[in-house]
């Protein structure tokens, strides 16, 4: 009988910064022995995987498209490389696959088919915004994107404060890039004087912009968020 391939996770940078200033060679010896990978962006997949292997012939790739217009009925066709002995990577167009990544939907479908499913270790912007923030990092929640619409989002923000103080459980939350700075603006609109906020921008990039302070406290400064990766996490303490 054919013993099966594996699925490889793949971490991706967390934006333009050099590959191996993020990622162990671990990444690396993985992408030089597949030629098979799902990807969110192929012209960026392909960009990527230049960068850690350059020597790669470009042309022996095989990548599968896997995004917001990618239908269900498609994924199987995706791990069958796996069944027929290949292994697979699934690469994210940043951070880690499986975490607020599409790449969720392979992976289930990978335990569901009998299929060894190997992570491996790269930049999380939600881990690494915990570990920076000095909130609670036995007890917190990712929320994803908030409602848009403003009544929606205002309760949904004084839902989280709340279930912060009453669990002392930190909620984060992301929004699109070019709504980042109305987002502060709400949130210090919307949240208590005494709770606190903790700004994550870009990551790991020479950029990079952390900064956890009560509500009361950003209110005095002015900081630019406008198409900046950003986590937000608040906590009532």
């Amino acid at each position: 009988m054919q013993s099966k391939g594996k699925l490889y996770l793949i971490p991706n940078t967390l934006g333009d910064t050099n590959p191996m200033d993020v990622l162990p060679q671990t990444v690396q010896r993985a992408i030089e022995m597949m030629d098979t990978f799902v990807v969110e962006n192929e012209k960026d997949a392909r960009k990527f995987i230049k960068s850690i292997c350059p020597e790669k012939v470009q042309s022996t790739l095989k990548l599968s498209a896997l995004n917001k217009r990618t239908e269900k009925s498609e994924h199987f066709a995706m791990i069958k490389p796996c069944l027929e002995g290949q292994n697979i990577g699934l690469m994210s167009d940043a951070g880690c696959p499986g975490v607020a990544d599409p790449g969720a939907a392979i992976v289930k479908l990978a335990h569901e088919n009998g299929i060894q499913v190997i992570p491996l270790v790269g930049p999380s912007s939600i881990l690494l915004a915990v570990m920076a923030s000095g909130m609670n990092g036995q007890s917190f929640a990712f929320n994803g994107y908030l409602p848009i619409d403003k009544d929606e989002k205002k309760a949904t923000l004084k839902s989280l404060e709340k279930l912060s103080g009453d669990k002392n459980q930190s909620q984060l939350f992301i929004e699109t890039p070019y709504r980042n700075n109305k987002m502060l603006e709400d949130l210090l609109q919307i949240l208590q004087p005494s709770t606190h906020i903790c700004v994550a921008a870009d990551i790991t990039l020479p950029t990079e912009y952390i900064k956890t302070m009560r509500v009361n406290e950003w209110k005095k400064i002015k900081v630019d968020l406008h198409n900046r990766p950003c986590i937000f996490i608040i906590h009532k303490m």
